[in-house]
């Protein structure tokens, strides 16, 4: 059985490596505002902790078909917070409402997506229960 050998390199190198290490050398140290914006927000979270605002709702909606994809996005727009994740079919659309502000825009928007499946309405980023069949027609109080 032949002997294997203790060193993968040789003793003497052939060639000396680069001083240069192209292209991580002109990556900035800290991120940019819109990488920090594009951040999923338990990420976000992860990173920075809680946010210092006491109160968030967020729809989360995929792709679909349809007219109301285009008003759907224009209105997620308008949201206070509003972050694409994801690509292809795993795309979603994140709107983050802060209710004390806008409940009305939060209720347009949610008029448009409700019914589609894959809809996802998160309190403070966070699935919690009967978020649609209370959190929201609570805050819908909030409209004058």
């Amino acid at each position: 059985m032949p002997k294997i050998p203790d060193r993968v390199l040789p003793d003497q190198p052939v060639n000396r490596p680069l001083d240069r290490f192209w292209p991580y050398a002109d990556l900035p140290e800290q991120p940019s505002d819109q990488e920090l914006a594009a951040l999923h927000p338990e990420l976000r979270e992860a990173i920075f902790g809680a946010s210092t605002l006491p109160f968030s709702v967020t729809l989360s909606f995929p792709r679909f078909d349809g007219e109301n994809y285009a008003k759907a996005v224009e209105l997620a727009g308008s949201a206070d917070e509003h972050t694409e994740v994801g690509s292809g079919q795993a795309m979603r659309h994140l709107a983050t409402f802060f209710p004390g502000e806008h409940p009305l825009k939060l209720r347009n928007l949610y008029e448009v997506v409700g019914g589609v499946p894959g809809c996802e309405v998160l309190v403070d980023n966070k699935p919690v229960p009967y978020a649609r069949e209370l959190w929201l027609p609570l805050i819908w109080f909030l409209i004058r």
